[in-house]
């Protein structure tokens, strides 16, 4: 059995894949450019890849997974909806992506320094997954 840390950081890096998961999956249907298209599906499929690496860990470790702030789901769900509405174009999704991801950041970050008794290949999971918001931060930035 692991550590308490470790079982937190996981569980906050599972329910943060469902959140960006979620959240590219709500503008894809919006996004007009192929390119950003791709960038959004490849990332959501990465995405994914490691949630299913967390929920094999968290299974192994007999431990449920976490699901998404409710509330923070909802605030995300409303400002998307509100601002594709009003704009709903390429640059507005890359806007709400670059957001949500700088918020992935943050929080997995200060997870990062939360948990520091959480074993290395769950620090290393973390860092993976700050990598890959981080980078998606950078490939959307064209289209802002």
């Amino acid at each position: 059995m692991a550590n308490e840390d470790t079982a937190n950081i996981l569980k906050e890096c599972n329910a943060g894949v469902k959140m960006g998961v979620d959240s590219i999956a709500n503008v894809l249907d919006d996004v007009n450019d192929t390119k950003l298209k791709e960038i959004l599906t490849n990332n959501k499929e990465e995405h994914q890849k490691i949630g299913s690496e967390l929920h094999e860990i968290l299974n192994k470790m007999d431990l449920a997974g976490k699901e998404p702030n409710p509330m923070a789901k909802t605030m995300s769900w409303l400002k998307t909806n509100v601002m594709m509405t009003a704009m709903g174009d390429d640059s507005t999704v890359a806007d709400l992506i670059t957001d949500g991801c700088n918020m992935g950041v943050k929080s997995l970050s200060r997870y990062l320094n939360q948990y520091k008794a959480a074993e290395p290949y769950a620090k290393d999971l973390t860092r993976r997954l700050i990598d890959l918001e981080h980078q998606l931060t950078i490939d959307v930035r064209p289209y802002l």
